[in-house]
């Protein structure tokens, strides 16, 4: 369910102490009330996509379940007996929301921990639960608009000597004068007072037309890069739309198919320079060799720390996002001509410091350079939700975050048609690919590169460790059989499938919620590290088979292991982890790529599954299974990418006759969402959440089964 942040958690339990609560009959308190909004939303998705109004309700809803729920657990003015008579109505008010999330999945980003909750579902909630006769506290009496709270990361700022000098070589930045002409927004059209937002992320969400969400580009002049360098046609395609003027891409070609290259060679065609490049801090180095390497003519520096080596006079600056917070004051006022972002997908949170930074940045360059270059780059767009985009959009100028700028606002008026007309999703999606989105596959313009395989490897989980988790799984299960019958026996005519998805929900929102005990995050986190040596030891083998492995993992932990492994079989290997100093990640990477001796890399998932080339190997181990089908292929595609010569094949180590085994069925039978929202794909689209959910079920229908 959708939660506030901490503070305001913090703030919550505080008032639920105050409140005045008597023990409720059925008819009263905030159960009943909660029913009638649960139904209202009910009703209203069977009638088509939920307006503003109802998906207010339906997030109030999910967050005064999650308040209840927690309150019924704890309160001392509850007998045994009550207390399991509220969680089974409180469990049928959450099947009925699980059941209108799953009518229209665009309100799945509602139940997320972090999403926004606006002030009109904060007045909503305090109205709901005076209804309730609850008592409130004077604070929460009166809601208003937030105001912006005072820039604690303006304590932090600093300004590198080298800044300091090129100011005072060139005090004045010569603004655009097109910047004091703005363009007319288009408030008198036809769709000046529809909400716009959601039907855009909508349009994506359906894979409207069918087709690949990719803007038609020209044919190139040339494959020549500088120096003995030649683009790929799919490369030269991209740079020659930047040639023409276009200005603004989400640049979202498949992992391995050189975004770096084309957005170096884009700010040389577009004279972008000063460019910002906002990278992660595990390829930041990198970065700063592909500039030498595609557009040698031009210098780079990198940012580090508090940016003592820092050239202000570098046509490139590349810094990463986790120390945007000490350098955005200078960067926004440095006068850059354009503005490169690495794994965009890294931004999707919009309560982030670093969302806020980058777009922040924008904005400042955008003021003062409306014609900059702003190109953002990510295999990966989509994680678990359509909202992912929103970020990206705020980034590029796409979207103020209440409604569709100018340029694209005027397309949308073009096609003739509201959100309630047919065809309007199609055309709207076409107008937002319009703006500058590209996505193309390898299979469609890197044929030559190998083709790849995931398979997976079976493994018994024995002794004292196997039992536990064994026994752990089916302690899960049998929670959730009884929450099952439970339910079942307050709603008897209830489809068995609905059912299953109403406990799944559930379990699902308490693991997420609970701080210890076993849950089914726990479990996989445990079949993990009783995985490690023997995942470890099907990499030594292919090592000495084959070459080269990359050995992927999600926690330190597992990663060590696996390197204690190597070492005690006299395996030479090299760690890539989030920890490391850029020069240490660098010298890994290199070890690997350049060292015969040196035959496997244990790699971090969140660390080493993005901006790393290491197509020096073929073969890929993945110890422990991602939520997501794209951190997965984010990981194989480290090996499988432009300048692979050989077959790719990633080994997956399942542990058989456990939750495991789901998991990577799950992962494996559906297609991500960006095949939906981008390739025109019309497969189920597995986000994170779902396969979590879908696992969970997995158990329970089994069970019943049996």
């Amino acid at each position: 369910m959708a939660s506030t942040g901490t503070a305001e958690s913090q703030s919550s339990r505080q008032r639920s102490a105050q409140r005045r609560r008597q023990r409720p009959s059925d008819d009263e308190g905030v159960i009943p009330i909660l029913a009638r909004t649960a139904r209202e939303v009910e009703s209203a998705v069977q009638k088509g996509p939920l307006r503003p109004p109802n998906r207010t309700r339906f997030q109030v809803a999910a967050l005064l379940l999650r308040e209840e729920r927690a309150r019924v657990k704890v309160d001392p003015n509850l007998t045994e007996s009550e207390r399991s008579n509220e969680q089974k109505r409180l469990d049928g008010l959450a099947g009925i929301l699980a059941k209108t999330a799953a009518r229209d999945t665009s309100l799945i980003g509602l139940l997320a921990e972090d999403a926004q909750v606006p002030a009109a579902a904060k007045a909503l909630r305090r109205d709901l639960l005076i209804a309730a006769g609850i008592e409130l506290a004077p604070e929460e009496m009166l809601v208003v608009q937030e105001r912006a709270q005072p820039d604690p990361t303006v304590q932090k700022q600093v300004t590198p000597a080298s800044v300091k000098q090129a100011r005072m070589a060139n005090p004045f930045l010569a603004p655009d004068l097109a910047a004091l002409q703005p363009r007319p927004a288009s408030n008198g059209g036809r769709l000046s007072s529809w909400e716009l937002i959601e039907p855009l992320f909508r349009s994506f969400e359906q894979g409207s037309g069918g087709g690949a969400a990719t803007m038609d580009l020209p044919e190139p002049g040339s494959l020549n890069a500088p120096g003995e360098l030649e683009l790929m046609p799919h490369q030269a395609r991209f740079v020659e739309e930047v040639k023409q003027g276009h200005r603004t891409f989400l640049l979202a070609d498949e992992p391995g198919l050189g975004k770096t290259a084309q957005a170096l060679l884009a700010a040389q065609a577009a004279k972008a320079f000063p460019l910002l490049v906002v990278v992660p801090n595990v390829v930041k180095t990198n970065w700063a060799r592909e500039v030498s390497r595609w557009i040698p003519g031009r210098s780079v520096t990198v940012v580090h720390g508090d940016g003592d080596g820092v050239d202000a006079f570098a046509d490139v600056i590349v810094v990463n996002y986790e120390i945007l917070d000490r350098h955005v004051g200078w960067l926004s006022r440095f006068g850059f001509k354009g503005m490169v972002v690495d794994e965009a997908h890294f931004i999707k949170n919009l309560k982030s410091e670093r969302s806020k930074h980058v777009i922040s940045l924008s904005k400042s360059i955008r003021a003062v350079n409306p014609k900059a270059l702003f190109i953002a780059l990510t295999g990966t767009p989509l994680i678990n939700t359509i909202e992912d985009f929103r970020a990206i959009w705020l980034f590029l100028g796409w979207i103020d975050g209440v409604k569709p700028l100018p340029p694209l606002m005027d397309r949308l008026e073009e096609t003739g048609l509201t959100p309630v007309d047919p065809g309007f999703f199609a055309a709207a999606r076409q107008a937002v690919v319009e703006q500058g989105i590209v996505r193309r596959r390898k299979v469609d313009v890197a044929k030559d590169i190998p083709a790849r395989r995931i398979a997976d490897i079976p493994v018994e989980l024995e002794d004292e460790v196997g039992r536990s988790i064994r026994a752990a799984e089916a302690a899960l299960t049998a929670r959730l059989l009884d929450r099952f019958r439970r339910i079942r026996a307050i709603r008897p005519d209830a489809a068995t499938e609905d059912l299953i998805r109403v406990v799944a929900h559930a379990e699902l929102e308490e693991s997420k919620a609970a701080g210890t005990g076993e849950n089914v995050f726990t479990m996989v986190r445990r079949i993990g590290q009783a995985k490690a040596a023997l995942a470890a030891d099907y990499a030594a083998q292919l090592a000495r088979a084959v070459g080269k492995v990359v050995f992927f993992a999600k926690h330190i932990d597992v990663m060590d292991t696996a390197e204690e492994h190597f070492a005690r079989l006299g395996i030479r290997s090299v760690s890539i982890r989030g920890d490391q100093t850029p020069k240490a990640r660098q010298e890994a990477i290199d070890g690997f790529t350049n060292d015969p001796e040196v035959q496997v890399v244990v790699a971090s998932l969140m660390a080493a599954g993005v901006g790393i080339n290491l197509q020096v190997a073929s073969n890929v181990v993945l110890a422990e299974l991602s939520w997501t089908s794209a951190e997965q292929t984010q990981a194989i595609d480290r090996v499988h990418r432009i300048g692979q010569e050989l077959p790719v094949t990633a080994w997956r180590i399942i542990a058989a006759h456990t939750v495991d085994s789901r998991i990577a069925e799950l992962i494996g039978s559906k297609a991500g969402l960006a095949a939906r929202a981008l390739d025109g794909s019309d497969e189920d689209v597995a986000a994170e959440s779902n396969i979590q959910l879908e696992a969970i079920a997995g158990l329970l229908r089994d069970a019943l089964r049996d």
